[in-house]
C-alpha cells in the first residue's frame, strides 16, 4: 500500500507540474477571433489580457446559440481597439469547476475580466452595442474637450446606453476622483473651449457647470454647483438613472448598488396613452424627491416581476409601493391605488403618507420569487453533493486498502508457516 500511495502522488506531481508548464508555455494571440477556453488555460488567458469578455455558455442553450454569432462579429472590432478588448467562451456545463468559481447561475452569463478581476456584464448583446458599451471600460477617465466639435463627437461616440457627464469650465481634478469611481457606470469629460451655441443647446447659462445627459430617455439635468465632493458626488449619482426608471430584465441589473428606496407604480399597460400621461407626473414627483428612485412597470409588460407584490388582473391599477430593491416593500394605508382623476394630488399624498410613517410593510412573495431563489442555489447544491459523495468514496477506497494490507500475511510469515526447508508455491 506504501509503495502503490508513493507511485501514486509521483504520477499526480509529474502530471500538475506538466500542466503548469503547459499553462506557462500557452500564447494567445489578439487576432480578432473568440477563444475557446477550457479549465487548463483559463487562468492564463485571464491573466494574458488586460480587458477580456468571457462568455459561460452552454452547448444545449438556445440564447446561446443565438448570442455567439454577435461575439463573433465584436471581437475583431474590439481588438483593434487602442486597448484591445479579447473575447473568450468556455463550456461552464462541462468545465463545472470553473462555473462555481464564477458562480455561474444560468447560461449564458458574460464577465468582463479587468486585469484579473472579474465583474458582471449587464450591457447589450447585440454586436454593435456591445462593441459601443466595451469601449467604456477602455477610454479615458475623463476626456478633453476642446472644440464644439470634439463635444459633438464625443456625445455621438459615446451612444444612448451610459449616462453623460460633461463639466463646462470646470476643473479636470474635481472631475477625475468621480469619473474613476463612476467609470463602469457613465462617461465622463470636460470641455475646455466652447462657444455660446453649445451653451444654448445645452441649456447653461453661466460657467461653471456641471451637464448630465440621458441620451435614451431624452433628459438633461444642469448643476452650478457647489462643487465640493459631497454635492458633486450626489449629483453624479442621482443622475445615474432617468427620473423615472423602467423596469425590465435589463434595468433591474442596473439596480444592484443602488442605496435609495424605489417607488415603484404598477400599471396594467405602460405603453398605452393613460400610462404615459401618468408617467410624466412621475417625473415631476421624482425631480422633487431625488432622495427617492421613481419606476414603472406593467403587468402585461413584465408579469412575472410584478406577480410578487401581490398583483393579478383583479387588482386595481395604477398601484404604488415602495420598494427597498430586494425582498422588502411598504403600501401606504389609504393609498392602495391611483385614481384616474387628479393623479398629481394621490400621488403627492401617497409621497406623504410613506414620510409619516403610515404604511405597512410586507415581503415578497410568490412562485416566482421562491423559483428565482431555487435557480441560485440548485447549482451549487448538485456540485457540493457530488464532491462529498467523491470524498467519501476515496475515503472508503483508501480504508479497503488499508485493511486489505493488514489482513495480508507477510512472505516472513508465509515462510514460517512453512518452514525453513519448505517451498513457497
Amino acid at each position: 500500500m506504501g509503495r502503490r500511495l508513493v507511485v501514486l502522488f509521483l504520477c499526480f506531481s509529474l502530471l500538475l507540474t506538466s500542466i503548469s508548464a503547459a499553462d506557462g508555455d500557452t500564447q494567445f494571440a489578439v487576432n480578432g477571433k473568440v477563444i475557446e477556453l477550457d479549465e487548463s488555460n483559463f487562468e492564463s488567458a485571464i491573466s494574458s489580457f488586460d480587458y477580456i469578455l468571457v462568455d459561460f455558455y452552454a452547448p444545449w442553450c438556445g440564447h446561446c446559440k443565438r448570442l455567439a454569432p454577435e461575439l463573433d462579429a465584436a471581437a475583431p472590432i474590439l481588438a483593434e481597439l487602442r486597448e484591445p478588448i479579447v473575447i473568450a467562451k468556455v463550456n461552464a456545463d462541462k468545465y463545472r469547476r470553473l462555473g462555481d468559481k464564477y458562480e455561474i447561475d444560468g447560461f449564458p452569463t458574460l464577465k468582463l475580466f479587468t486585469h484579473g478581476v472579474p465583474m458582471d456584464y449587464y450591457g447589450p448583446r447585440n454586436a454593435d452595442l456591445l462593441v459601443r458599451f466595451l469601449k467604456k471600460f477602455v477610454a479615458a477617465d475623463v476626456a478633453i474637450l476642446n472644440s464644439d466639435t470634439a463635444i459633438s463627437s464625443f456625445v455621438e461616440a459615446a451612444g444612448t446606453y451610459f449616462p453623460i457627464y460633461i463639466g463646462f469650465g470646470m476643473n479636470e481634478s474635481a472631475m477625475s476622483k468621480f469619473a474613476i469611481k463612476y467609470k463602469k457606470k457613465a462617461w465622463f469629460a470636460v470641455a475646455k473651449d466652447f462657444s455660446d451655441s453649445i451653451m444654448e443647446s445645452y441649456d447653461f447659462d453661466k460657467v461653471p457647470a456641471l451637464v448630465s445627459l440621458h441620451p435614451t430617455y431624452d433628459e438633461r439635468n444642469i448643476f452650478y454647483g457647489p462643487f465640493d465632493d459631497q454635492f458633486l458626488e450626489e449629483f453624479i449619482k442621482q443622475n445615474l438613472f432617468p427620473l423615472c426608471l423602467p423596469i425590465s430584465a435589463d434595468t433591474l441589473k442596473l439596480l444592484r448598488d443602488e442605496e435609495r428606496k424605489i417607488v415603484l407604480t404598477i400599471m396594467d399597460d405602460e405603453s398605452d396613452e393613460k400610462s404615459r400621461q401618468l408617467t410624466k407626473i412621475l417625473k415631476a414627483a421624482a425631480s422633487a424627491n431625488r432622495d427617492l428612485l421613481f419606476a414603472y412597470v406593467g403587468l402585461q409588460q413584465y408579469q412575472d416581476f410584478v406577480e410578487p407584490f401581490e398583483i393579478s388582473k383583479k387588482t386595481k391599477l395604477p398601484k404604488m409601493v415602495v420598494w427597498d430593491g430586494n425582498e422588502e416593500y411598504f403600501t401606504v394605508i389609504g393609498s392602495e391605488s391611483i385614481g384616474k382623476e387628479d393623479q398629481g394630488s394621490e400621488i403627492t399624498r401617497f409621497l406623504e403618507g410613506y414620510r409619516e410613517g403610515r404604511m405597512v410593510s410586507k415581503k415578497i412573495s410568490g412562485p416566482s420569487f421562491m423559483q428565482f431563489i431555487n435557480s441560485l442555489i440548485g447549482f451549487r447544491l448538485i456540485f457540493i453533493i457530488v464532491f462529498v459523495v467523491v470524498v467519501m468514496m476515496l475515503f472508503q477506497s483508501l480504508g479497503n486498502y488499508g485493511e486489505e494490507d493488514t489482513q495480508r500475511p507477510s512472505r516472513r510469515d508465509i515462510r514460517e508457516e512453512h518452514g525453513p526447508d519448505d517451498k513457497e508455491d
